[in-house]
């Protein structure tokens, strides 16, 4: 089978005016970026609620390998389209990171991807660097305050919480000191660099619901606290109008195209392990206004993506999925049975049957928010029936609706049995409210505990000193009424990455409280979890490069 790129590189792509007009999008409201990816302006988003149906994809905790979300979320689009109805997928935009470190790119796989993938995993409209320039101008401009209120006793600030941002794995900028080489060069500081999907801006981006919402939240960026111990914030600061500004294009969501011309939306891209790792609110509404399915994902495993999804984005833009999918695959399963990593692609039924348990844990996790469940079976080469059979009988023997996907191998036509699923059983059951995991009158410890019993299965969960003293300050300004949002392992329903499976009892810490009282969340930090990833030992950049007038090495 050809490479992912080369697969792309055959299909000839439609132009984007097509592609809006399929979707009922005028030209007019469209900003062309070259022949095949255009920004739609936000005035196609209706004020009143849109009739389409959601669907979320999401699944099992994953392996380093992942486990293939987005390639069944367009999958399913281009299924759908087969059997007649409007379908669009809506989807995150990928980082820089992770394309030049271990993935290689996150626009699907096969004959299931978003194109053009080499625009779309590399500078595609500039979203990310925009939202990289306005965090660290924020960056810049307190850091010209501080300089210049130095000698001010009222004025000056005690304590700086905004650190800078890259769209690059860079371990050593992690911990950094600033303004060295003398007073002309700024004041010496401690500071700091987290990957840009983990910036306040990014998270901001993506749950505004307007651009009046995108600038009152700008405003409402925590930046520090002054000698009085007043929370300073960027309308502190008086820039939030040049932040905006620096945002005005980057707001409108982008249209593109999958590889049998079905219209996609690509819009933000959150990490679900240190963020809440869904597209933006912006983007899903304008899809839901522009077909009758609407499928979306969640980054990694359902207790991170889906109850972020559920928890933070539903209950923001007032969103409820008619459908859940939780996507499994035997390598997962098999890893979580207990089979050694370099083993997984070995035929073991045993290793398959008792890797079933995580997969019941998250159908469990899903059912407790109200959703109808369907497991999408996303089936590799090296697969056998025997080992898909115990799967489909256990899914049988739980009432939960199963399909085998194919669409890497075989695009649509590879979809068909998971598209009509995904039709019957809307159309069979009627989707049911959100039930969410925790009320927003509750503290953050209560938030903390109900979401560590209920969903990860945890004993306990405590706080450090430092994250205690964090815990003070958010009860002292009302900012515990925000949701929370737990930065961990995605390897784990622990926040050990090594245990695997359906762990339970455990004991878990909160070791940092980063309070965006911008993006309207806490976050809650758990383990070793870094918000700036590093390099593996031979990174995807090295195999990445430009070839005879193509680019090779993405994925």
């Amino acid at each position: 089978m050809k490479t992912d790129i080369e697969i792309a590189r055959s299909i000839a792509l439609k132009p984007i005016d097509e592609i809006a007009n399929q979707a009922g999008i005028p030209v007019g409201s469209l900003e062309h970026h070259g022949k095949h990816i255009a920004k739609v302006d936000l005035s196609e988003i209706p004020s009143t609620p849109p009739s389409g149906k959601l669907i979320l994809v999401t699944a099992i905790t994953p392996t380093k390998a992942g486990i293939g979300k987005t390639t069944v979320s367009i999958g399913l689009a281009l299924g759908m389209a087969r059997l007649g109805k409007r379908a669009v997928v809506a989807l995150r935009e990928p980082s820089l990171g992770p394309c030049f470190g271990q993935k290689g790119g996150a626009a699907g796989g096969g004959y299931a991807q978003v194109l053009p993938m080499e625009k779309i995993n590399l500078h595609f409209t500039g979203d990310f660097h925009a939202i990289t320039s306005a965090h660290n101008m924020i960056t810049a401009l307190l850091d010209n305050y501080i300089y210049q209120n130095r000698n001010n006793p009222i004025d000056g600030l005690s304590e700086v919480l905004w650190r800078r941002v890259l769209d690059i794995n860079d371990r050593a900028l992690r911990e950094v000191v600033t303004g060295l080489g003398g007073s002309v060069n700024g004041i010496p500081a401690e500071s700091g660099f987290d990957i840009t999907p983990a910036s306040e801006i990014m998270a901001i981006l993506c749950l505004a619901t307007s651009l009046e919402d995108l600038r009152r939240r700008i405003e409402n960026i925590l930046l520090g606290y002054t000698k009085s111990g007043t929370p300073f914030t960027v309308k502190d600061l008086g820039v939030a109008g040049a932040i905006t500004v620096l945002l005005l294009d980057a707001l409108k969501p982008n249209l593109a195209q999958t590889t049998e011309h079905t219209p996609a939306f690509i819009h933000g891209g959150p990490f679900a392990n240190i963020a809440h790792g869904c597209n933006s609110i912006l983007a899903t509404r304008m899809a839901l206004a522009h077909s009758e399915y609407t499928i979306t994902e969640a980054g990694f495993g359902a207790d991170l993506g889906a109850e972020k999804f559920y928890n933070i984005k539903c209950r923001t833009a007032g969103l409820s999925p008619a459908l859940t999918i939780l996507v499994a695959t035997l390598g997962g399963l098999k890893m979580h049975g207990g089979v050694d990593e370099k083993e997984l692609k070995a035929p073991n039924v045993e290793g398959v049957r008792k890797g079933l348990a995580n997969l019941d844990r998250h159908i469990e996790n899903l059912g407790s928010f109200g959703q109808t469940v369907i497991v999408a079976f996303n089936r590799f080469a090296t697969d056998s029936d025997e080992e898909i059979e115990v799967v489909r009988a256990h899914c049988a023997s739980l009432g939960i609706g199963f399909a085998v996907n194919t669409a890497f191998s075989e695009g649509g036509a590879g979809a068909l049995e998971l598209a009509q699923l995904v039709v019957d059983t809307i159309g069979r059951e009627p989707s049911k409210p959100l039930t969410f995991t925790y009320p927003l009158e509750a503290s953050i410890e209560e938030k903390a505990q109900l979401l560590a019993r209920k969903i990860y299965g945890a004993r306990s969960i405590t706080f450090s000193a430092k994250a205690k003293k964090q815990l003070a300050r958010i009860s002292t300004h009302g900012w515990d009424r925000f949701p929370i949002c737990v930065a961990k392992t995605q390897y784990s329903f622990s926040e050990d990455p090594t245990a695997y499976g359906s762990v339970r009892d455990f004991d878990l810490e909160v070791r940092d409280v980063v309070i965006n009282t911008g993006a309207e969340v806490i976050v809650l930090v758990l383990g070793t979890l870094m918000r700036m990833p590093g390099l593996p030992k031979s990174p995807q950049a090295q195999r990445i490069d430009f070839i005879n007038g193509f680019i090779e090495g993405l994925s």
